[in-house]
């Protein structure tokens, strides 16, 4: 350790802060995992802001919750160096950037989606999609299926929703109840959900040390949780009631707040154990989308920055377009897509900042007690088995676009086959990935 980094950093103001949490917001592709380094590296090992036993044990806990653990991680992480203030502009700016993307591609694809030159790109990042889903369960899988028992708990819920039509809220539900029964009665077949291992490295003395004392706002106190809890329920209240009152409860803008409200408590486990919920609400039930552009909207939201889970932003672009709620002329339907666009993340991310300014002062008391992780290691078996049943879905669509009696699609079969390889086998990264398919997909629709 050099002299420099036996010395902690000069505070960091907020205004710092929220510089450098706009530019992750712009800058953070790859994913939770992708995402998660990438703050590690920037606020572990180059600026020290925090030590990396205090950034392992910050992620362990957003592990727990159900939501986007990145954007969760950066809440706690802004909310520990700058109270509450901090911890929202950390939340906000981490996601705002890719909220504004998504809205621009998707009237980009809404408009000129059937151009040949965009229409070729989406036929070859299709299958890439459907090989990510699969590659997604199969790192969710390796992770999570560790006995006999969680093998079961995937394979149940995975016959479910295929055979079945089961809603993804019963199975996690179910599985949760599993898992805290399971946690008691077999503790040893549920212990290994949540954990990121202890830190084994020190890059110098951080901001937010090892031993550096817990802030005051940090620790509990009954009337900062009652005060969060009642202002956080007040302020979904508050905009649940001024969408009713424009839309009443069967308006569509109502109906996407009530919604991604309950998607938003059932993300555990990551954006893609929520998306068959998301397919069942948005394409099924209120025929927002089309199955074909809840497949095209996940390519998207592959190749912008942000968590994944902002997929939410283009399922309500497309529903307010869809439902023409302002009327039926061009810029009408850019603004009801805006507005749907703009509505979803808010229900969807509302929980999920409450979670950490909620029950961050909670962490010592809750972190690696089983009674807590049991029921998190069954509802993440179980959404082993969903997203596999996600990973069906999108190759029905992809391979056999006219249903099973039409033309089989080689060329997405081929396409679908090789990008997993390169995923799998090759490490490769999912924008390269992607990029590689829509490239190919358009030479070949050239071709034609």
């Amino acid at each position: 350790m050099t002299q420099d980094t036996q010395q902690a950093p000069a505070p960091v103001s907020l205004v710092e802060a929220f510089w450098y949490w706009l530019k992750l917001g712009f800058i953070s592709f790859g994913g939770p995992t992708g995402q998660i380094a990438m703050m590690h590296q920037d606020l572990v090992e180059r600026r020290r802001w925090i030590s990396e036993k205090r950034f392992l044990h910050a992620l362990n806990y957003c592990m727990l919750l159900p939501g986007p653990e990145a954007t969760q991680l950066a809440t706690y992480i802004g909310w520990m160096m700058h109270r509450t203030w901090g911890g929202v502009i950390a939340g906000v700016l981490f996601v705002l950037p890719s909220m504004f993307i998504l809205m621009a591609l998707t009237w980009i694809y809404l408009v000129f989606g059937k151009v040949p030159l965009v229409a070729g790109i989406l036929y070859g990042i299709k299958p890439a999609v459907t090989a990510i889903v699969v590659f997604a369960a199969y790192r969710i899988g390796s992770r999570a299926l560790k006995n006999g028992v969680l093998w079961a708990i995937s394979a149940a819920a995975f016959t479910a929703i295929f055979a079945f039509k089961v809603p993804f809220p019963y199975i996690v539900l179910a599985a949760g109840i599993i898992g805290a029964i399971g946690g008691r009665v077999a503790p040893a077949k549920f212990a290994t959900g949540g954990g990121h291992g202890a830190a084994g490295k020190s890059y110098g003395v951080a901001i937010i040390d090892d031993d550096t004392p817990t802030p005051a706002h940090a620790r509990f106190a009954w009337p900062r949780f009652i005060g969060f809890t009642v202002a956080g329920l007040a302020l979904w209240a508050g905009m649940m009631a001024w969408l009713y009152a424009l839309r009443g409860w069967d308006g569509t803008l109502t109906q996407i707040g009530w919604f991604f409200t309950k998607a938003a408590l059932l993300t555990f486990g990551g954006a893609y154990a929520v998306l068959p919920y998301v397919y069942q609400g948005g394409v099924e039930t209120y025929g927002w989308l089309t199955p074909t552009q809840m497949i095209d909207g996940l390519a998207l939201g592959e190749t912008t920055p942000g968590p994944l889970i902002m997929i939410v932003t283009y399922v309500g672009f497309v529903g307010g377009w869809t439902k023409q709620l302002f009327g039926a002329d061009a810029s009408s339907q850019v603004w009801a897509g805006m507005a749907g666009g703009a509505i979803a993340p808010f229900f969807t991310f509302l929980p999920s900042y409450l979670f950490i300014l909620i029950g961050g002062p909670l962490v010592e008391a809750t972190h690696g007690d089983l009674k807590f992780t049991a029921p998190l290691t069954g509802i993440t078996a179980a959404v082993v088995g969903v997203i596999l049943n996600l990973a069906a879905f999108f190759a029905w669509h992809v391979l056999w676009p006219a249903g099973l009696g039409g033309s089989f699609e080689w060329f997405s079969a081929l396409a679908g086959l090789a990008a997993f390889i390169a995923l799998f086998r090759y490490k490769a990264g999912i924008i390269p990935v992607i990029l590689a398919c829509g490239a190919a997909g358009l030479a070949y629709t050239l071709l034609l």
